[in-house]
């Protein structure tokens, strides 16, 4: 597929087929995360592949009660929602179902390697995911060119000192995130609904629009 294809159309999949996946095909995924760009070429991320339903269904109950909270948020408006409604029922779905997904990959981070030059601003810092993150983007982007769904979720990460024993992750090595992999029960979609590029990106100064910024 073509470069633009891929990102246009690798959605949040949460719907997936019970079919294991090979562990070559598991391999070529993870080693996306590899070639992407790090401070200072720290490379501090580390990738736990997990395939047992046992620790399937302690990450997905320790999972649901943070998701309810959210739930709750979003059905009374105290958390807001950029998609339809109905993303409510698959997002419920997905949580529900955690354990059956075929793979879990926890990403993990070590902190020492990644440099958040924001962090004296007074306010959270974005910095250091730069370093962990666009690792992230290259194994959704694969997964999708082989025809696999993925899902990103953080909520986990609140859950870390639970979640770090149970898969003898070290103690100076963080969870950043944790990528869902299955072949997926719908097909992909064609192109992702997303607001257009004349709202997001300006001339110069934030309040100039940039005259170009309409693409099909």
């Amino acid at each position: 597929m073509q470069l633009s294809d891929l990102i246009r159309s690798t959605h949040t999949c949460r719907y997936y087929k019970p079919d294991p996946l090979p562990p070559a095909l598991i391999a070529r995924v993870v080693d996306a995360a590899r070639w992407a760009p790090s401070g200072g070429n720290r490379q501090p991320l580390s990738v736990v592949v997990v395939r047992d339903h046992a620790q399937k269904v302690a990450l997905r109950d320790l999972y649901l009660p943070i998701w309810n909270t959210y739930v709750e948020g979003l059905r009374s408006g105290s958390v807001r929602l950029g998609a339809r409604s109905s993303t409510i029922d698959s997002a419920n779905h997905f949580a529900q179902h955690m354990a059956e997904i075929p793979v879990l990959l926890l990403v993990c981070a070590r902190l020492a390697d990644v440099h958040p030059t924001d962090n004296q601003l007074g306010r959270l810092s974005i910095v250091g995911g730069a370093s962990v993150y666009p690792a992230v983007q290259n194994m959704l982007l694969t997964a999708r060119n082989e025809g696999l769904g993925s899902a990103l979720t953080t909520l986990h990460c609140a859950l870390e000192p639970q979640i770090k024993p149970l898969f003898n992750i070290p103690e100076a090595v963080s969870l950043a995130a944790v990528v869902m992999l299955g072949w997926p029960v719908q097909p992909f979609p064609s192109k992702l609904t997303r607001r257009p590029l004349g709202e997001m990106m300006f001339d110069g100064k934030f309040d100039k629009s940039f005259a170009a910024a309409e693409l099909p």
